[in-house]
């Protein structure tokens, strides 16, 4: 094994401009580069960056750190090129969702995790520039703010009806025989595919584990189709600057939008049964209790990653987009903070906020880029109350302390969070809107 002459981000922008200009071509000698120490150095940054739980065999990145990292380097570099390396079995962690329902999170070791991360390094550039416009899923320089704003310039653009699809169990319903044969068409290296097939394999029969390295990139290329068919219904719809349709996916996250014109009337129908037949190559399935068709000009709404959509009049008389968080996304974040009260009850104010503090920042970057004003107005006086009960309960009194305790002084003295700043979407980037007083 030689070191190549040049640099991984050189590397990367190579694969990625040949994959642009030469839409077939298969790529061969990929391994020799997913075995570099250098491909592994940064897989391994990249997976310390990201911390997480260790997996089923309990080693951390600490007790790495503690032994020389170089040396674990050296040791999966040595498996992979003598091609005795073993995916580990994941350990499971279940996260709870809406409705009672679970999430089955596949947690790697950090081993594991490091080969998919020097795999992705090299295999991503190349499905990159296969990807389409409207997957905004784990990309590069691609985030859900930016398809949370494409969605809401299609409802400026009159396109009312929508196409609200929810797919079942997507993660866990990958077929891993559709799925290689996808990879396959752009690989030509054996090593490359019996590695990812190992990957996958360690899993199960069937899906891609949410919790994996390279799981994001293999399930935007398993449903890159759909979105080359949708690519195309906006092409072919296309009037001057104009289109009929507009979609955006955020993994398995879909929303297709079609004007309001009755002589689009027929795009309904055919986007949407183009749309089951590409799903059903794929044996994806749709789930029908929760999919469906939505009218914004009959006042109809819909839910697209965490926000509600629907229209609104402004006050020059003008239809305008409205989207605001959801309100079990506002449920969710009250529960998670009275937990973290509820377990604390005994500790010092300042304790609690260091531990709340976080939860809200997260929470509200997310959606601050809505129409978030009088949600994050309830959200910030909701947790004033929270704190003041707290403090109040440690001096055994009753009430909140309104008159005690200053709201500046809970903010600028305590540290609570106070960043309730709303952003406006402007071009490629959100901008600062106003505060939430």
């Amino acid at each position: 094994m030689t070191k190549a002459p040049i640099s991984l981000q050189d590397l990367r922008r190579n694969l990625y401009i040949k994959a642009k200009a030469e839409a077939s071509w298969r790529f061969w000698g990929l391994y020799v580069h997913v075995c570099k120490m250098e491909t592994l150095r940064e897989a391994y940054r990249m997976a310390r960056s990201n911390d997480g739980a260790p997996g089923i065999d309990g080693v951390t990145f600490e007790a790495i750190e503690q032994s020389g990292v170089q040396s674990f380097l050296a040791q999966i570099r040595a498996e992979l090129v003598t091609n005795t390396y073993q995916p580990m079995r994941v350990r499971k962690k279940e996260i709870p969702k809406d409705g009672g329902r679970v999430r089955i999170l596949s947690i790697p070791s950090i081993r594991d995790r490091v080969v998919q991360g020097a795999l992705k390094l090299i295999l991503e550039p190349i499905f990159e520039a296969d990807f389409q416009g409207g997957s905004y899923g784990y990309r590069p320089n691609r985030t859900a703010h930016a398809a949370v704003a494409r969605v809401a310039q299609a409802i400026v653009e009159e396109k009312t009806r929508i196409i609200d699809l929810d797919l079942k169990a997507y993660f866990d319903n990958v077929q891993h025989y559709l799925l290689l044969a996808k990879v396959a068409r752009r690989v030509q290296d054996d090593a490359v595919m019996h590695l990812l097939k190992m990957i996958l394999k360690a899993t199960g029969k069937k899906g891609v584990p949410q919790g994996g390295i390279v799981s994001p990139m293999l399930s935007n290329l398993y449903l890159n189709e759909v979105d080359r068919m949708l690519e195309k219904a906006v092409e072919t719809t296309r009037r001057g600057k104009s289109t009929s349709v507009q979609y955006a996916r955020f993994a398995d996250d879909l929303v297709i939008l079609i004007d309001a014109e009755r002589r689009s009337d027929w795009l309904v129908k055919a986007v949407n049964r183009r749309l089951r037949q590409e799903l059903a190559k794929l044996r994806v399935v749709v789930n029908e209790d929760k999919s469906r068709m939505v009218d914004l000009k009959q006042g109809d709404s819909f839910t697209f990653l965490g926000f509600e959509y629907r229209r609104i009049l402004s006050l020059k008389r003008k239809w305008r987009p409205y989207y605001a968080p959801k309100l079990k996304k506002r449920t969710a974040l009250f529960e998670t903070l009275r937990e973290v009260f509820r377990q604390h009850v005994s500790w010092p104010v300042k304790k609690v906020i260091e531990r709340i503090n976080p939860i809200l920042r997260g929470w509200v970057n997310y959606f601050r880029v809505g129409h978030a004003g009088r949600c994050f107005a309830m959200v910030k006086h909701w947790v004033e109350k929270k704190v003041r009960r707290h403090l109040v309960r440690a001096r055994e009194g009753k009430g909140h302390g309104w008159t005690r305790w200053s709201s500046e002084w809970l903010y600028e003295r305590l540290g609570l969070f106070n960043d309730y700043r709303l952003y406006r979407w402007s071009g490629t980037k959100a901008v600062p809107a106003k505060y939430v007083t």
